[in-house]
């Protein structure tokens, strides 16, 4: 009698032990993943803290002040004052000539800073001779600060001693006045911007062509392509993705624009070159209407957002 109840008991056991053992490793590998995820959050925690202080703090305070009459001054209270701020700024005629000057500017710099980089970047992959110093010279201006910008520019600018009047003035053409004369500011400050900022875009493509697998090629080449063949048929194809996010940061970098024009212009001549940052600039830092500067900068956020979406989705669906 034992010895047929013992069999039958240990196969009884047996699917009990299994799923015990199961249970246990269950229970092990849920323990290893709440460890691993307390450790993810332990070290991400160190940015979430500086992210929410300095990111998400500020765009609430800004955001809250956009609908009070808050003033650098400090003098007196904040008060609410709704949406008085956003019905102001949207029929506040600065508002709307200086969003013209910026989205003039980024018309002129998007398009000539994403040909120019790619063809910069073709030229380069293609195995141009003394690559390391064309790969040096094309992104070496990216490196400089702004103020290094504006003193090499300011002086080749110059009416009477500037260089490229010079130029003009050995081919028998007039100088030009190119910072002063509304018709020439904002190309002269086009130009400026790339000089200085296409060697980012350019790397960009530079890592996308070293990217390309190199067995397309060899099956065009067997085909019989030509290199106008592979360039339209193979390399253009496999650029569309960088190229959408190249446009996507060109535009977004170009609408922020400041710098460079606050410091060769400061907005002249006669607001031809003022863009709205420097306008919410002058309105908070200069008037001390930081409410109303705030809705202004709210409003503008607002149109970037749109326009991104839109850019995304028109990239997109060229990709599907």
């Amino acid at each position: 009698m034992a010895s047929v109840s013992t069999p039958a008991r240990r196969a009884a056991a047996g699917p009990r032990r299994t799923g015990f053992r199961r249970t246990g490793f269950r229970r092990a590998a849920a323990t290893d993943r709440s460890r691993s995820g307390g450790a993810g959050w332990l070290f991400a925690t160190p940015f979430l803290v500086f992210f929410t202080l300095f990111l998400i703090v500020p765009i609430g305070i800004g955001l809250w002040m956009s609908f009070t009459d808050a003033s650098l001054t400090g003098h007196g209270d904040s008060n609410l004052v709704g949406l008085d701020n956003y019905t102001e700024a949207f029929g506040d005629g600065q508002v709307w000539q200086t969003l013209g000057n910026t989205v003039w500017f980024t018309v002129l710099t998007t398009v000539p800073l994403v040909l120019i980089a790619l063809v910069m970047a073709l030229l380069v992959y293609t195995g141009m001779p003394g690559q390391w110093l064309w790969r040096l010279a094309f992104f070496a201006s990216h490196l400089l600060p702004v103020a290094v910008v504006y003193q090499i520019w300011s002086m080749l600018f110059q009416p009477d001693r500037g260089m490229l009047n010079g130029l003009l003035k050995i081919f028998g053409i007039d100088g030009i006045a190119w910072l002063t004369d509304e018709k020439y500011a904002m190309w002269s400050i086009a130009l400026v911007t790339l000089w200085w900022t296409v060697g980012f875009n350019f790397l960009l493509y530079l890592a996308a062509l070293q990217a390309i697998p190199d067995h397309l090629y060899e099956a065009a080449a067997l085909d019989g392509a030509g290199a106008w063949r592979r360039l339209w048929s193979v390399t253009l194809p496999q650029l569309r993705r960088i190229t959408g996010l190249i446009a996507v940061l060109q535009v977004m970098a170009s609408l922020k624009v400041f710098d460079q024009i606050y410091l060769l212009t400061k907005g002249g001549p006669n607001g031809a070159t003022r863009p709205i940052l420097e306008y919410i600039y002058d309105t908070g830092f200069t008037n001390y209407r930081l409410g109303y500067a705030s809705a202004v900068s709210y409003v503008f956020f607002g149109l970037i957002i749109i326009l991104s979406i839109a850019q995304l989705k028109i990239f997109s669906r060229r990709e599907d």
